[in-house]
């Protein structure tokens, strides 16, 4: 499925159409069941149907940049059901979030300014 870093989900291989997971969260065979797969209850239909989280993953894995992830997560969004109109208007909206969040932080930076030039900042 569509996913981050695995905070989300796993994503689509393009060969074999299953899901991958970084080694570090693969469930080791001598603990069966060590890691439950949180895609699941994720992408389970709830208050929001599958089809429409779909567009969320892939607008997620473009902000994550992750190429896999995001060509998986709209395989996966367009054998749910969605059209490209639907998926391609999720990235945007993804990606000014992102931004907004970039931008409210850059004001971090003033008070190291600040302190090392008094003058440049007021």
């Amino acid at each position: 499925m569509a996913g981050a870093d695995r905070a989300a989900g796993s994503c689509l291989s393009q060969k074999t159409g299953r899901r991958t997971e970084p080694a570090s969260q693969r469930a080791d065979s001598r603990r069966p069941g060590r890691f439950p797969d949180p895609g699941k209850a994720v992408f389970a239909d709830g208050a929001l149907p599958e089809k429409t989280e779909q567009p969320v993953a892939v607008a997620f894995a473009h902000v994550t940049q992750r190429p896999d992830c995001i060509k998986g997560s709209t395989d996966l969004a367009v054998r749910k059901g969605n059209n490209p109109e639907e998926i391609m208007e999720a990235i945007p909206v993804a990606t000014e979030m992102r931004a907004v969040g970039a931008f409210s932080h850059s004001t971090l930076a003033l008070d190291p300014i600040e302190a090392a030039q008094p003058h440049v900042v007021t």
